[in-house]
């Protein structure tokens, strides 16, 4: 067994989750192998080309990436991990927003512009959600993506979501949180709102105060000073500072522990997949790896 393979647990609890195989057709390759083939793309970051002979043909691995992408199960496999852990009472619905900048290598530029025919197919469910910019955005430092996150308690990723690098956070932040969506295992809604928020500054706005309590959620977001004195200012008709509890934004720590732990892989932390949608899925793949 090569480094970063699954173990026989590992592939037990996979394929559980894994989508049923084709009653007719020819027998596909073994399942294991090709998973573990583009779970070595992703955690090296290396070409598709030069994936390791022992995983089969570099072609087989990235069919299977791209189909799983398109037609959304790389996104179904991670719910129905989800769904796992809080049937099992893992998941703690206090959950922690943020977001990292990931570099984008040149050969994640360079993909056709809207309107003209993307490679891979055509534009299905999973190619249409493909953002017009292709969450590239161009900075100091060159071209780079944002990662947003959601994270639970227990170090779970509930929503991810991928912009520009020069985008802000706070205009991300009601996409984020309308992405959090946990089926349960009975009868009844999927799960989509968590008890309490914790987020730094850069969420600090009227807007995202008057959403969650909108939609009651409790939240802890540290003021900014500029917002502060300018309330001062107006005196009583600045109304008064939103609760803080300091207590509680210690464990904010928990999302840039999860970022770092997400940016293990290669994949992650430099993107090279050329579109958005190739590049969320390469997350996915991650998540899944590491819920294992």
């Amino acid at each position: 067994m090569a480094r970063g393979d699954l173990t026989d647990i590992q592939w037990v609890r996979l394929e559980a989750a894994l989508p049923s195989l084709p009653k007719m057709g020819r027998r596909p390759r073994d399942r294991r192998q090709v998973f573990d083939g583009i779970w070595w793309r992703a955690r090296t970051g290396s070409p598709w080309r030069d994936l390791p002979e022992r995983y089969g043909p570099w072609e087989t691995a990235y069919t299977v990436f791209r189909r799983w992408q398109i037609d959304g199960t790389w996104a179904k496999i991670l719910e129905k991990l989800q769904v796992k852990a809080d049937e099992a009472g893992i998941i703690e619905w206090e959950v922690s927003v943020d977001s990292t900048v990931c570099r984008a290598h040149q050969h994640a530029a360079g993909a056709r512009k809207r309107g003209l025919p993307i490679p891979g197919g055509t534009r299905t469910s999973g190619l249409a959600d493909e953002p017009e910019d292709h969450g590239l955005g161009r900075s100091r430092g060159g071209l780079s993506t944002k990662i947003h996150l959601a994270v639970d308690a227990s170090f779970h990723v509930l929503a991810a979501v991928i912009t520009g690098g020069q985008r802000g956070d706070a205009p991300a932040f009601e996409q984020v949180l309308g992405r959090i969506r946990v089926p349960r295992p009975g009868p009844g809604r999927p799960r989509t709102r968590p008890e309490h928020v914790l987020a730094d500054r850069a969420y600090s706005s009227r807007q995202i105060r008057s959403y969650l309590r909108r939609r009651g959620i409790a939240h802890t977001i540290p003021e900014k000073r500029d917002q502060a004195g300018h309330r001062f200012r107006r005196g009583a008709a600045g109304g008064r500072p939103p609760a803080f509890d300091r207590e509680a934004y210690k464990r904010r720590h928990k999302v840039e522990c999860r970022i770092g732990l997400l940016k293990q892989a290669r994949g992650v932390a430099t993107r090279y997949d050329k579109l958005a949608v190739r590049y969320e899925a390469t997350i996915q793949l991650t998540l899944i790896r590491q819920a294992l």
